[in-house]
């Protein structure tokens, strides 16, 4: 039986009122299993802080339900048990408010119990944080180092991390991506992380959540998304533009080129039983997954004269 570090059932959040009512959130039902590294991918405005602001127990949900290590993030004293074994780097980091000296001394006096200052130490070194800049002059991209280092340092059982990756050039960038992976999985731990930036995301992360306009448009381990999508071009005559499992079908005039979800070989083979051509198969990036379920979200068709 799989356990859940974060499950939302039908989860609704709503701002405003009456015709000017806005959903955040909108019916969205996530499944993060413990010890995974999970990306919550979509674009700016689709949801996902919203989501982590209500996994945190900063909103409360309109409708529906979360749970966060098996406990609702709400009501106290649940709230305070939860918030003592996670981890939290917020969308804004501009506003930590410290050097990154004191800041690592705040949070280390906050979690006595989980601590490690050589977890600390080595985060500091790996991300090449400044630890005695005055906080007016730390850059943004400081700024994210230091409110990271805080979060792995203190070894909680959920890491949640809302854009980690802001300001940070991609030397950082590869750095923390490998003290993630290396660092902050030991022990059944899991890492939630939202972003909207999906190459990085497709490195370390085994589950993804690709979400849009406040719901879910696709859920599950990395690897399966991968297998379950494929790019097919075919050439032949009464080929079919529309389907259940095609999400685009762009034609020229010697081929057309299908984006497909689920089946896509038996939908090559049904096509070659018929008499068409299969000129080439190819997988695609989590980031073709992405544009294309997310233009399928929109009604854009892909076809060409």
């Amino acid at each position: 039986m799989t356990n859940y570090a974060i499950r939302t059932e039908n989860l609704v959040k709503t701002y405003g009122f009456g015709r000017k009512a806005i959903r955040a959130v909108d019916g969205l039902s996530l499944n993060v299993p413990e010890g995974s590294i999970y990306g919550l991918l979509g674009r700016n405005s689709a949801g996902k802080t919203t989501t982590i602001r209500m996994a945190m127990g900063l909103a409360r949900p309109s409708s529906g339900s979360i749970e966060v290590l098996g406990l609702d993030p709400w009501p106290d004293p649940s709230r305070v048990a939860m918030l003592r074994q996670v981890a939290f780097v917020p969308e804004d980091k501009a506003n930590i408010g410290l050097g990154a000296r004191k800041l690592l001394e705040l949070n280390r006096s906050f979690y006595p119990d989980t601590w490690s200052d050589a977890l600390a130490r080595k985060v500091v070194d790996r991300l090449e944080l400044p630890l005695d800049t005055p906080f007016i002059k730390l850059s943004l991209g400081n700024k994210t180092k230091a409110s990271l280092a805080c979060a792995i340092a203190q070894r909680s059982r959920l890491l949640i991390l809302d854009e980690p990756t802001t300001g940070l050039d991609p030397v950082a960038l590869d750095a923390l991506l490998r003290l993630l992976v290396e660092d902050c999985t030991a022990d059944g731990r899991t890492i939630f992380l939202s972003s909207h930036q999906l190459a990085e995301i497709e490195q370390i992360a085994d589950y993804i959540g690709i979400m849009d306009r406040g719901k879910i448009l696709l859920e599950g381990p990395l690897d399966d998304i991968r297998a379950s999508f494929r790019r097919v071009t075919v050439s032949g005559e009464n080929l079919p533009s529309r389907g259940a499992n095609i999400l685009s079908a762009r034609r020229d005039a010697h081929a057309t080129q299908y984006v497909l979800r689920d089946a896509p070989d038996s939908f090559s083979a049904d096509l070659a039983a018929n008499g068409a051509t299969i000129l080439d198969s190819a997988p695609l990036s989590l980031n073709e997954i992405f544009l294309a379920l997310c233009r399928k979200e929109e009604g854009v068709t892909e076809e060409a004269a």
